[in-house]
């Protein structure tokens, strides 16, 4: 009996969770900031402000982000954040990404961010959100120009 009560519990709350789409709305992603963190001879720290905006009406969790970020339409690397983040309900959060780059990669684009000049960005990638439901990956992606912070 108390095994068919667990199986019964179990398909119950893989129900709930697989309905969690029909009341979960996508957080929405806008970059806010980028600043260089550190420069050496070879390459360069960028830290960039990812504004997470969670339009339900409960708090969700923000488990992991991979990303790809392209400066003026050339890829600038790959990364990964899996620090947990809570992003209150009908608020949003900043999350900071960090990304190291050679200068090779970002090309003519290197006098561009040292001289402090806009640059044309398009960040995306899959973020793992968790609710008291379940989880969900969101994927994302962003374009726009921005001015990087020294």
């Amino acid at each position: 009996m108390k095994r068919l009560t667990g199986i019964a519990l179990s398909l119950m709350l893989m129900g709930i969770a697989g309905c969690l789409s029909l009341f979960f709305e996508k957080p929405t992603f806008a970059l806010r900031t980028v600043s260089i963190s550190r420069l050496s001879l070879t390459d360069i720290h960028f830290l960039f402000g990812i504004e997470v905006q969670n339009p339900n009406a409960f708090d969700v969790k923000l488990r992991a982000l991979e990303y790809t970020i392209f400066l003026n339409e050339k890829e600038l690397g790959k990364g990964s954040v899996s620090r947990e983040t809570l992003i209150a309900k009908a608020s949003s959060t900043l999350v900071e990404i960090p990304l190291a780059a050679s200068f090779k990669n970002l090309g003519q684009s290197i006098e561009m961010v040292l001289a402090g000049q806009d640059l044309r960005y398009r960040i995306q990638g899959a973020a793992v959100f968790k609710t008291v439901w379940g989880s969900t990956t969101v994927p994302f992606s962003q374009s726009g120009e921005i001015k990087i912070k020294k």
